[in-house]
């Protein structure tokens, strides 16, 4: 998975017409600055308003996932950022004319085309991922529906859809690495039974429905008389039934075709948490509302963890800089560089991991016999951590300085000892102006605050 993230080098169009609505519609992908996330915007509006693609946002899941803010309305958002999270985008503004992505075949597959046609770019930050802490589940028991999310240091996805249907039955599908998103789940096409169809037309649905996009399953004897209406209904000549109980005589892309599409859905509707996935996903008969509600429970663990003090460490997880990378960025060095990996960062906070051991060269003079880490050192090393954070807001970090400016509302809570392991969180108080830093930072062993304070740091070319 990437390490940063990533947009497009330059906008990219397609056109058609929406599965749902019938309106033809074209699709504008462009460019977008570090942290921009997903945003959709309707440029057939007055004032051309955005919809962010964000859990909250979704308004509607009749047969697909709908979002609406600022007065504004996306149908059937899921396949357009399942392609998005299958190459690894981060940033992407998504212009439209018209209420709904084109359907072009019902898959995933031309919007991956057409952004590899323009390419993606690598940008100066760190994608920040969310990493499942601990088991996530959602259970819809009269739907016989479970999603969970275990941790993983990495995005794995697999769904098992059994409908009771002679034509399709059991099926399941995976995904064990993102990479494997284009060649094995992207060209997968969205599908309804057959008995789903005169429903979803009653209902103002599929208007834009057509059998190249959208597969229809026969799970029934069907008469001839039928099929003629089938044919007026979907504005054909013709309709036939194949053996294999396809509607038209489609044929599959894969055997497990519908399994592979409900993995592509469950993508598309977890993209709505806002920050890129690291777990093992497992969805048993998952639909949108169960994959909408399963991502706002997701959204819910992300804000709790994310506003809780304590930063949480597992050392057995791959740290975003090790020591090396962090000797290329600070520089610090032997006996002074104080931090030996950054486990968390992105546009306003980092944390940082201190190994106290008694090795270190200060602990021979404090005190013998009573080894206590000086507390001018933890303030250091929490500089130093931020010093990461200020640093990461520029293309050359190897080219500046950063620079104590002051110290405000210092206190140490406990005594540091060999054996303690220090997590420093530094968080920006306020937006950088001027090359001039002001953040707040917390040092924490066993999840008790020892030491806290404010720091305001200058960032200087070293060139000036």
């Amino acid at each position: 998975m990437f390490d940063k993230q990533h947009t497009i080098k330059a906008p990219v169009t397609v056109s058609g017409v929406g599965l749902h609505t019938g309106v033809q519609a074209t699709m504008t992908f462009c460019p977008a600055p570090v942290n921009h996330g997903f945003k959709f915007q309707r440029i057939d509006l007055d004032g051309q308003p955005t919809v962010d693609a964000d859990v909250d946002n979704v308004v509607d899941l009749s047969r697909g996932t709908t979002i609406e803010q600022n007065g504004a309305r996306v149908n059937t958002v899921e396949h357009t950022l399942a392609a998005l999270v299958g190459l690894q985008i981060d940033n992407v503004l998504i212009q439209l004319d018209g209420p709904e992505p084109p359907i072009m075949d019902g898959s995933s597959l031309p919007f991956i085309e057409a952004l590899q046609t323009v390419g993606l770019e690598e940008q100066n930050a760190l994608r920040n991922y969310f990493e499942i802490p601990n088991e996530i589940r959602f259970v819809d028991h009269s739907r016989g529906v479970e999603l969970a999310a275990l941790p993983l240091n990495d995005y794995r996805v697999t769904v098992m859809v059994d409908y009771n249907s002679p034509v399709l039955g059991s099926q399941h599908a995976s995904l064990t690495n993102i990479t494997q998103f284009q060649d094995d789940i992207a060209a997968s096409r969205t599908f309804c039974f057959l008995h789903e169809l005169e429903a979803l037309y009653k209902s103002n649905l599929i208007k834009g429905g057509d059998l190249s996009n959208a597969i229809v399953v026969v799970d029934r004897v069907v008469s001839e008389e039928e099929l003629g209406e089938l044919a007026t209904m979907l504005g054909k000549p013709k309709v036939a039934v194949k053996k294999e109980g396809i509607l038209n005589n489609v044929d599959l892309r894969h055997k497990n075709e519908p399994a592979r599409h409900k993995l592509l859905d469950v993508v598309g509707d977890l993209a709505l948490v806002g920050r890129p996935l690291k777990g093992q996903i497992l969805a048993a008969r998952p639909g949108h509302a169960a994959n909408v509600a399963f991502a706002k429970k997701i959204k819910k663990k992300m804000l709790e963890v994310d506003s809780s003090p304590v930063p949480q460490y597992d050392p057995s997880r791959p740290p975003v800089l090790d020591i090396n990378q962090i000797a290329a960025v600070l520089p610090h060095r032997y006996p002074f560089l104080l931090i030996d990996k950054i486990i968390h960062l992105d546009a306003t906070t980092v944390t940082g991991v201190k190994n106290v051991t008694m090795n270190e060269p200060f602990f021979p003079g404090h005190f013998p016999g009573n080894p206590v880490m000086p507390g001018v050192l933890q303030i250091e090393a929490m500089a130093q951590t931020g010093g990461i954070l200020v640093l990461n807001t520029v293309p050359d970090p190897e080219n500046y300085w950063t620079y104590f400016l002051g110290i405000e509302n210092c206190r140490f809570r406990r005594m540091v000892k060999p054996g303690d392991t220090i997590i420093f969180k530094c968080q920006l108080i306020s937006p950088i102006k001027r090359g001039i830093a002001k953040m707040r930072g917390q040092a924490f062993v066993n999840g008790k605050v020892v030491m806290e304070a404010e720091m305001s740091a200058s960032i200087v070319r070293k060139d000036a």
